[in-house]
């Protein structure tokens, strides 16, 4: 694979998982969306999904990482070095290309960023806070369980992937990225409730970013102070599967 093959799967494919994720968070938390309130459930399947869409859209291209830790790990396993600047640029420009599109696509409900009056959630005015439509936001504030979290987490996701790779009859059968994305729903059912589970530092930094100069009103805090857990902890835990793994299989 060649650098621009590589560098425009990993923009296109990252921009879908993003779409489709930072859009089904979007659409379960504003005010005038009609999936509104629907659930954590909803949101696992949405990210499943993107996962689904954009790495057999990248798959051609790039062999359709769209996560920095997955791209660390394999390195870790294989060696290779070389090329893991390009898939990391790539997921990066991606993944912020993809939240600037989920914003257009609700940009008439971020512009009435509000909550109604009367209700239970607030008065008239109040705004829907926004950045866990982008990025995640821990539900207790603990830098050491978050980070635990997070490494475990990940490496839930990325010891399967690489060990999926041995498994000649999903290779040949194609269905490999449909395994890692239920793979990814199970991940956010079971491990996603303490972090909202990033396990993917491109997907929680790219996002973030735009948040930060997205005009969006009343849209609060980008919360930088935390914004290292979700990049640091995926690192570890891609790069601690990637040992794993060698040592193992």
């Amino acid at each position: 694979m060649s650098n621009g093959d590589i560098f425009v799967g990993e923009v296109i494919g990252t921009a879908i998982l993003i779409l489709f994720g930072a859009g089904v968070c979007a659409a379960v938390t504003l005010r005038y969306s009609k999936a509104r309130a629907s659930g954590w459930v909803v949101i696992a399947f949405g990210w499943g999904f993107g996962v689904l869409a954009g790495a057999y859209t990248a798959a051609p291209l790039s062999g359709g990482h769209l996560n920095p830790a997955v791209t660390i790990g394999i390195a870790v396993d294989t060696g290779k070095w070389g090329k893991v600047w390009v898939y990391l640029l790539g997921q990066i420009v991606g993944a912020m290309l993809g939240a600037v599109l989920a914003y257009l696509v609700y940009l008439a409900q971020f512009q009435a960023n509000v909550r109604e009056e009367g209700t239970t959630e607030g008065t008239a005015d109040e705004p829907v806070p926004t950045l866990g439509i982008f990025s995640t936001i821990p539900e207790i504030r603990n830098p050491v369980a978050n980070l635990i979290t997070e490494i475990v987490a990940t490496m839930a996701l990325v010891l399967p992937v690489l060990a999926f790779g041995l498994t000649k009859g999903l290779g040949e059968s194609g269905t490999t990225v449909l395994i890692v994305s239920l793979l990814v729903v199970g991940i956010g059912l079971s491990l996603g409730g303490p972090t909202g589970y990033a396990i993917n530092p491109a997907r929680d930094l790219g996002p973030r970013i735009v948040h930060t100069f997205l005009p969006i009103p009343h849209k609060g805090t980008s919360d930088w102070g935390y914004a290292w857990i979700p990049v640091v902890g995926p690192l570890i835990g891609g790069a601690l599967a990637g040992l794993v793994y060698n040592a193992a299989f």
